[in-house]
């Protein structure tokens, strides 16, 4: 197997695994560790994978995009913690936004049941958790459903956002960088999120720590435009300071 073969087959693995492993595949391909890991370095040159100790995971982007299922199963307690402090910004806000996603469903999950509450969506998921809380009034978003994340897209969608004046926006993304801002792979999606930017009063990022530095193919909205950036402790305190700079508060749990 030629160098190209063997780098083109690593990300087919990363992709439909979630991650790879330096030791796996140097016994797969039969070649030196060193061998894999400066594939992984030539990957990541290219924006394909992020590289981490002893491995990589894949990066989404134009051409690729994880799952709803997929999301489910990688860093769960480090987004439960980030959907609980999340929720806990909710303030006196009566009116919310909550994106598609597991670490929206999550903080779907979290919020208050014992209050009145009207929740926005686009994620049949994030409907779902909530359509039994009956002092919460749920408004699902009309339009193209995705089926890889369960929710709707299109000029459907965005029309019917546009007509709201949200208190709150709890906003994902597939990459959030300095330079980029905040990224998603799909055009349609990406136009979603920046309707909920434009109608929301308050905007909140939730999003684990592999999600900062990466960039994906559409921007929709800069740093600076969130009062508050939720993450784990996997973003070291230097460089979420640096992300604290441009304008968000920045809480790591």
């Amino acid at each position: 197997m030629g160098t190209e073969e063997r780098r083109r087959a690593i990300l087919e693995t990363a992709r439909q695994d979630g991650a790879v492993d330096v030791n796996r595949l140097a016994e797969r391909f039969e070649v030196a560790k060193e061998t894999v890991r400066r594939d992984l370095h030539t990957l990541e040159e290219h924006g394909l994978v992020r590289r981490t100790h002893g491995g990589a995971y894949p990066v989404e982007s134009a051409g690729f995009e994880t799952t709803l299922a997929m999301r489910t199963t990688h860093h769960v307690p480090q987004k439960s913690r980030i959907a609980k402090a999340a929720a806990d910004l909710l303030g006196d806000a009566e009116t919310v936004f909550v994106d598609e996603g597991f670490t929206p469903q999550l903080i779907a999950e979290a919020l208050p049941k014992d209050r009145p509450l009207t929740v926005v969506t686009a994620s049949l998921a994030v409907a779902t958790v909530l359509a039994e809380a009956e002092k919460t009034s749920v408004l699902l978003l009309g339009g193209r459903l995705r089926g890889s994340t369960m929710a709707t897209v299109d000029h459907w969608a965005t029309r019917m956002l546009a007509d709201f004046v949200i208190d709150l926006a709890y906003v994902g993304a597939n990459g959030i960088s300095r330079q980029y801002g905040l990224t998603t792979p799909d055009p349609a999606v990406g136009e979603v999120k920046a309707q909920a930017m434009r109608s929301a009063r308050r905007r909140v990022f939730a999003g684990v720590h592999s999600k900062f530095g990466a960039v994906s193919f559409c921007r929709f909205a800069g740093v600076g435009d969130f009062e508050a950036v939720v993450t784990d402790t996997g973003l070291p305190s230097a460089e979420a300071q640096r992300y604290s700079l441009l304008g968000p508060n920045v809480i790591r749990v």
